[in-house]
């Protein structure tokens, strides 16, 4: 059967309700779907400026970000950092806290979201890379990572080109995949173009794929508002928040399943049968009744959902 990995949004923020779908998965998979995984969980801890897409301030003590790193990966499952700051410069490079974060995450297991080559090449460079193409994955006392042809565990992290890049042209496309990516996010104006989805037939196991982006068909200011993030995100400016002048009243996942990108589970089979077999769902800065809700759509049986519903709101 073939593995279907789901890649769920804020590993801090809904740190709780990721860790206990995790564990629902492990406890009760017979009611979940067939063959699907948790991939990793992406975000960021608060405060770092490397984070991109949505600003996110705080702080985090030392002690806590291992925590929440250990946990999920003593269930198997690897931690996704954005740090997909659009306008990240060499001057940011040496941010104490950024670098401290991926000094605690650095055992293999972990990945890194990238936007700005200037930032991805500095992470190769002083962390290290690595590749499902490249390494073994293996599971050793709980934790999920690689391994190499020794059988020792490796450190580094694997690459992700970031959905924020917003490349659109197919050509561009192909050529993101031939860099040291392990996995490619495809615009989500490209969910649903035919031609495009099969001429990355070939690429479709480095393909991830947001089933449920909430922003409008080919938004003109989308890469704007990154970059209103991103600036606030440097400056721990919130109060600077950008304006979208296509913004919801107020998101939900039922107006997210009107946009014309929306992959429903009617139509994932087609995707999945094509190699297409990593999905993301989207929920950074959403509400977590709405991140909730596609959670229970997406990875559980429907005659299940009332009773998972109830095990996550205990």
């Amino acid at each position: 059967m073939q593995k279907v990995y789901w890649h769920l949004p804020g590993f801090c923020y809904f740190y709780k309700l990721n860790t206990k779908i995790i564990r629902l998965m492990k406890e009760h998979p017979e009611k979940f779907y067939d063959g699907y995984e948790i991939g990793s969980v992406y975000g960021t801890f608060p405060g770092a400026i490397w984070n991109g897409g949505r600003a996110v301030f705080g702080v985090m003590s030392k002690k806590d970000i291992k925590l929440v790193l250990d946990n999920y990966n003593k269930l198997g499952i690897p931690v996704r950092f954005t740090w997909t700051n659009s306008l990240l410069e060499e001057k940011h490079l040496n941010d104490t806290y950024c670098n401290l974060i991926m000094e605690l995450a650095n055992n293999g297991r972990n990945q890194v979201l990238v936007n700005r080559d200037v930032l991805g090449d500095y992470l190769r460079k002083t962390y290290g890379s690595v590749s499902d193409t490249e390494k073994i994955s293996y599971t050793k006392n709980g934790y999920a990572g690689y391994m190499d042809e020794f059988g020792e565990a490796t450190s580094g992290f694997a690459f992700i080109s970031s959905t924020t890049k917003r490349i659109t042209d197919l050509g561009d496309v192909k050529k993101e995949l031939n860099g040291d990516y392990a996995l490619v996010v495809l615009d989500y104006d490209l969910n649903c173009d035919e031609t495009t989805l099969k001429a990355l037939e070939p690429y479709a196991d480095r393909l991830e794929i947001l089933v449920d982006e909430i922003c409008y068909p080919h938004c003109p200011k989308r890469k704007d508002h990154y970059a209103d993030e991103s600036l606030m995100q440097l400056t721990f400016d919130k109060d600077t928040r950008y304006e979208c002048t296509n913004k919801m009243t107020r998101p939900s996942f039922a107006e997210a399943m009107k946009r014309p990108h929306f992959i429903s589970n009617e139509k994932l089979p087609e995707y999945i049968e094509r190699g297409y077999h990593n999905f993301k769902i989207v929920g950074r800065g959403l509400p977590q009744d709405m991140v909730l809700e596609s959670y229970l759509y997406y990875l559980v049986k429907e005659k299940d959902r009332d009773f998972i519903k109830k095990q996550l709101l205990q």
